[in-house]
């Protein structure tokens, strides 16, 4: 896995959803970007978080933990998830501050190796209370991707029009074509 650039197909999602943008689909064969450190050092790095946060097998176990109970609230229902979701932020706290600038928020945690997925659970109610509707699975039948649709009528269908939405494009070209 290359230290400089990211494999995946889809980056620069919101936090959560990149964390669930860790395991992709690339030719019929599922890919994951947190197999090991390097891959996490290469998320934490794309996200801003290379410099606060260790690169180690704790905090990849954390960060695997968060994606499989973000993935069930985002997949399956927020009922099965809450609890898992919950056990993650169980693991840190929002300090609230006044300083010279104003009102500050800083996230605590119980161990450090807990703040990336800390950080991706507390991101993910985030966009909950934003708009939950927003958060979208590509409608792409082998993709397993996910995507916050900012578009501003909010009918993103595809993580990539170049990808998912072209081969859905193809696909319907080619069948019409076939009927004629």
């Amino acid at each position: 896995m290359s230290a400089t650039r990211d494999p995946r197909p889809l980056t620069g999602e919101p936090l959560a959803l990149d964390l669930l943008n860790t395991r992709w689909n690339e030719e019929g064969v599922t890919r994951d970007l947190l197999a090991g450190t390097d891959g996490l050092a290469l998320w934490l790095a794309g996200n801003g978080l290379g410099g606060t946060h260790a690169a180690d097998e704790q905090a990849l176990l954390h960060l695997r933990q968060a994606r499989e109970a973000l993935r069930t609230a985002v997949e399956g229902s927020l009922e099965e998830g809450a609890p898992l979701v919950d056990a993650v932020l169980a693991h840190g706290r929002v300090r609230v501050r006044l300083t010279a600038q104003g009102a500050a928020e800083e996230p605590e945690f119980t161990d450090p190796s807990w703040g990336p997925a800390w950080l991706a659970a507390r991101n993910y109610l985030n966009l909950l209370a934003r708009a939950p509707e927003r958060i979208r699975a590509c409608a792409g039948p082998a993709c397993v991707l996910h995507f916050f649709d900012t578009s501003r009528n909010g009918t993103r269908r595809w993580c990539s029009m170049a990808a998912c939405g072209n081969r859905a494009k193809a696909s319907r070209h080619y069948a019409r074509s076939k009927e004629s």
